[in-house]
């Protein structure tokens, strides 16, 4: 009976493994396949950390398993040892494999956390695109101060072409994230956070809020299209001539909390929109 009980744990573990293999297999997990410089490169860490740990978990696990078949109750051929206190060779390995693993993740950490530190700008001969991001109730402002343009709930960005994202918000705590180009990061008032990211490809990929934030907080997503520089320009351009205008009283009204907001483009009559929300909370002795 109780090699029948063992042998269904062994397989149900097996059946987990496998269900679980096939739907990553099966499914478009955004982490797991990345389009960005930013995403590619934090996909591989993922992978190269969990690997190096499963040199330990695995063989640990497995090991686990076979001591207690080896020396079930049962099993009168196992060798039973109560005066065995030591073994150089089994100390050695459960001691220094741990501390290999640990010192060459201690490596690819150092090295990784400051390849991909956010404020760090991407290494390329196109000009970076600055989009300016404010975390609103419940919704995301997106600013273009170089194209003079503003959305809200819609990012469009060109391929092949760095974006530094200038990120706060004028609301609760959030967190900005597009999982397919890159890891998120917090949007805070009064704080100005920084992101850089890239699209390899033209595509159209979901960001969307990381940080619940309210009752509003699952309607708040936006599209992130990449297309060609020549789009890009056709889109702003087209965006600049629209009949909606965004300044500070208008922004005044967008302010005010709103559920599944529906995509709005504006043209930027506030050149300077994401300095006054910033300066909204500077203490009275800095303005």
């Amino acid at each position: 009976m109780k090699i029948f009980r063992f042998a269904f744990i062994v397989l149900l573990l097996i059946a987990i493994a496998a269900l679980t293999t096939l739907y990553v297999v099966s499914h478009d997990i955004a982490v797991l396949e990345p389009d960005g410089f930013i995403g590619k490169s934090e996909r591989d860490l993922f992978f190269d950390s969990a690997l190096l740990m499963l040199l330990v978990v695995i063989p640990a696990a497995v090991l686990c398993l076979a001591f207690a078949w080896r020396y079930r109750a049962s099993n009168k051929k196992a060798k039973y040892s109560p005066e065995w206190e030591d073994s150089a060779l089994a100390e050695t390995i459960w001691w220094c494999v741990p501390f290999l693993i640990i010192i060459v993740l201690s490596v690819i950490t150092w090295k990784t956390s400051h390849d991909l530190n956010p404020f760090k700008p991407i290494e390329s001969k196109k000009q970076t695109l600055t989009v300016q991001v404010v975390a609103l109730e419940w919704k995301w402002l997106f600013i273009y101060p170089e194209q003079e343009i503003a959305t809200v709930n819609y990012l469009q960005i060109p391929v092949g072409r760095p974006v530094r994202f200038e990120i706060t918000a004028d609301a609760p705590m959030n967190s900005f994230w597009i999982p397919k180009l890159g890891g998120q990061i917090y949007a805070m008032p009064a704080m100005r956070s920084e992101l850089y990211l890239i699209a390899d490809n033209p595509g159209s990929f979901r960001g969307h809020s990381a940080n619940i934030s309210g009752k509003g907080f699952a309607g708040m997503e936006f599209e992130t299209k990449a297309t060609s520089e020549e789009d890009f320009d056709k889109w702003a351009h087209s965006v600049k001539s629209s009949s909606k205008e965004l300044n500070w009283e208008g922004y005044r009204e967008l302010v005010t909390p709103t559920m599944n907001a529906p995509v709005t483009l504006f043209q930027l009559e506030e050149e300077n929109l994401f300095e006054l929300i910033m300066k909204q909370y500077a203490p009275q002795e800095a303005l």
